[in-house]
């Protein structure tokens, strides 16, 4: 008994023991929750809500901080678009503000506008248009007939005037014109008077007479569709074109058939000349390089070493023709490799002291040359050139308002956008779909102005199906309204017609390539503008502009903003300083 007695106040001593060495850090644990939980109440002098924080804590963080995001963008766009009416001192404010109405945050804090260089430049200009008819050439009366009638012209351009009659002649010739001035012509003329005149007649299975090469699919079917205006008194002769996009097994059956004038761009030319077996180039007569410089920028250099090696294995004596609106070194080493004893022709301003065409000097082209007439380029005579500076937080706002003043609210307008990459033109393309035609960012048919027109966007780059470019580039060369939004895909030889503005949102990579953007407008002696928009540290860019004798003029981006307050259409849609 004793025993027991003593062990029995022994058995419950352990239990407390063991109790405490588990229970021990729940207490320490609630006192440090406490203690922080008194701290919190004390700064914020509140009651914590301890059941929310308590459910948020167990909340993902991404879900967390999405709901803290919208609590705060909802209270801060209550803040801003509250209809509450202002103090008086508020009104005040307002009303001061009133006539320029720049309350949003894009009018603030940006960049100071550096004053544009203003250099004095004469700029190089070329006579397009010449007195001379072509009955006055030694043409089939059947295609000064038709150059008459389907392509409605009488009287030669400069360039076309000195082309023609050397290549009548059977010589080699590197063009260089300014862009516009009609170069295609300037070889398909004699070109088809030359096939059509040959004593054997030519038959549709004996292959290509003539090859022309073009950097662009689309400049392509343009080429394509000229040469068969021309061939229509001469059906016998059949066109064709080979490009990328197309379904190699058609262009395979048609090459089968035959076809005389074959228009193509180098890489589809190169994948027949490998996998076609009935390909050949035994009669070809002429070979042509239409844009030689665009041809070599997009990294054609071997496949034209490809074609050139493929021809001259069948085929050694032929007419060749190099083509460019700028003549690089590139160009240069081409026509060394491709031309034989060329004639050089370089239209230029008769005041800059130029020979007639007939006292030319017969040159082979050289590096040398090519790089002393890099100094200065051609600019169309009728094409008005303008820049504007504007800070990286408003350009898209300038572009919308110009777009706006230009196309909505002025008639007979016709713009191409040229953007550096793919995604740019994609991204203002559905942006401008979605803000100027939408109906919510659309105006009301009761508050547009009697005189706004419709918008018509489209878009043009190389990422695009065939299908689409194609149709693209027909709907918007037979609109007489319209925006282009485009990469530089559209910046060569495409003879768009009825262009009124070329606006380069982003700037060029050269002054060559600017040339040859601004250059699808003003065409043909007639009349154009451009805008190049810069940021404020690339005001530089008008001093390497200056450099090749281009001349520029400062457009001011409040005059191009102002179509968005000026309107009364527009007054209503300022709320908020929008």
């Amino acid at each position: 008994m004793a025993a027991a007695s003593g062990v029995l106040p022994q058995v419950p001593e352990p239990r407390p023991a063991v109790f405490r060495t588990f229970s021990k850090p729940r207490p320490a644990h609630a006192r440090r929750q406490a203690a922080a939980t008194k701290r919190k109440c004390q700064a914020s002098s509140e009651a914590p809500p301890a059941k929310r924080r308590s459910k948020a804590s167990f909340l993902p963080a991404k879900k967390t901080a999405a709901k803290e995001t919208r609590r705060t963008l909802k209270g801060k766009a209550q803040r801003t678009f509250s209809p509450k009416k202002p103090s008086a001192g508020a009104r005040d404010g307002d009303q001061e503000q009133k006539p320029g109405a720049k309350t949003s945050s894009l009018f603030k804090n940006n960049p100071e506008i550096p004053e544009l260089p203003r250099p004095v430049v004469e700029q190089v200009q070329e006579k397009v248009f010449t007195s001379d008819a072509f009955q006055a050439l030694d043409l089939h009366p059947h295609l000064i007939s038709t150059i008459n009638t389907v392509l409605k012209m009488s009287s030669m351009t400069s360039v076309q005037k000195q082309s023609i009659p050397v290549l009548l002649e059977g010589r080699d010739a590197l063009v260089r014109s300014q862009t516009g001035s009609g170069k295609t012509l300037a070889y398909c003329i004699p070109m088809v008077q030359s096939l059509q005149a040959m004593q054997s007649k030519i038959q549709r299975g004996d292959g290509p007479y003539a090859l022309i090469l073009v950097p662009t699919r689309e400049l392509a079917l343009q080429s394509f569709d000229t040469v068969q205006k021309l061939l229509k008194p001469f059906t016998w002769i059949v066109p064709g074109v080979l490009m990328g996009g197309e379904k190699r097994k058609s262009e395979k059956a048609r090459l089968r058939k035959g076809i005389n004038i074959l228009i193509s761009t180098p890489g589809r030319l190169v994948d027949h000349i490998k996998s076609t077996k009935n390909i050949h180039f035994r009669q070809i007569r002429w070979l042509i390089l239409d844009e030689a410089d665009r041809i070599l920028d997009l990294g054609f250099e071997k496949d034209l070493t490809v074609i050139l090696n493929a021809v001259n294995a069948e085929c050694q004596e032929r007419q060749n023709v190099l083509l460019s609106a700028t003549l690089t070194e590139g160009v240069a080493r081409l026509a060394d490799i491709s031309l034989h004893d060329p004639v050089s022709i370089s239209v230029l301003d008769e005041s800059h002291d130029l020979s007639s065409p007939e006292s030319e000097a017969s040159l082979e082209a050289s590096p040398p040359q090519a790089t002393d007439e890099l100094d200065s380029f051609a600019i169309p005579a009728g094409l008005e050139q303008h820049v504007v500076v504007v800070p990286s937080k408003l350009r898209l706002v300038c572009l919308a308002a110009f777009i706006l003043q230009k196309c909505k609210f002025e008639r007979d307008q016709k713009v191409i956008v040229f953007f550096s990459s793919c995604e740019l033109v994609e991204f203002h393309y559905i942006l401008f779909l979605q803000t100027l035609l939408s109906d919510s960012g659309a105006l009301a048919p009761e508050r547009l102005p009697a005189t706004s027109m419709p918008l018509k966007f489209l878009r043009l780059h190389s990422a695009l199906e065939q299908e689409e470019r194609t149709a693209v580039f027909q709907d918007f060369t037979h609109s007489k309204t319209g925006i282009l939004f485009c990469t530089d895909i559209a910046a060569r030889g495409l003879d768009l017609p009825q262009v009124t503005w070329i606006v380069q949102y982003n700037p060029p990579s050269s002054p060559a390539e600017y040339i040859h953007r601004v250059g699808r407008t003003a065409r043909i002696g007639c009349h154009g503008s451009s805008l190049l928009v810069l940021a404020p540290s690339e005001a530089e860019y008008v001093n390497s502009l200056a450099s090749h004798k281009i001349n520029v003029s400062e457009m001011k981006m409040e005059d191009i903003l102002s179509v968005l307050t000026k309107d009364d259409c527009f007054k209503g849609r300022r709320g908020g300083g929008q």
